[in-house]
């Protein structure tokens, strides 16, 4: 089956902060206003998220998760693409994240490494950069291509 890419609501908040909890992801500040999620669902049941903290022009891409049924996939690289697409088409230039794990799976998706202190104020000043996010985290960052954009995604912040 194939899973339907959506903006998350506020009923999902719940299913997204499980799955993100059960991928050990940071879930303290998902209530803010400036980070939005997209959700994959198969027969709606929430078996994906991504989220973005939009610093417009950049981005700082959060909290990507897939239930371990679907590992391999392909819906983790679905999400990125879908959440790139929607953060160019309000705004977002180039994206940055951070990771302990998943540096070779966003290296396949263009992300390039960045040392830290290279990393904007914008991005410096965000709770996972300051305080959820290990010193070890690695950094990475891409350029996004406005010519990607997708209209049909407008993300809400779950409340």
């Amino acid at each position: 089956m194939t899973a339907c890419i959506r903006a998350a609501t506020p009923a999902d908040l719940a299913a997204l902060t499980a799955l993100l909890a059960s991928a050990s992801l940071p879930v303290a500040d998902l209530d803010g206003q400036r980070i939005h999620f997209l959700v994959a669902e198969i027969d709606a049941q929430l078996v994906g998220v991504i989220g973005v903290e939009a610093l417009v022009p950049e981005g700082l891409l959060r909290s990507l998760a897939v239930s371990p049924a679907l590992h391999g996939s392909g819906l983790g690289r679905r999400l990125v693409q879908a959440l790139e697409a929607h953060a160019a088409h309000h705004g977002i230039e180039h994206l940055t994240l951070l990771t302990e794990t998943a540096a070779p799976f966003f290296s396949r998706l263009g992300y390039l490494q960045q040392p830290r202190e290279q990393v904007t104020e914008a991005i410096r000043t965000t709770s996972e950069f300051r305080a959820l996010c290990p010193a070890s985290a690695i950094c990475m960052h891409k350029q996004l291509d406005p010519a990607r954009s997708a209209p049909d995604i407008s993300a809400a912040a779950p409340r």
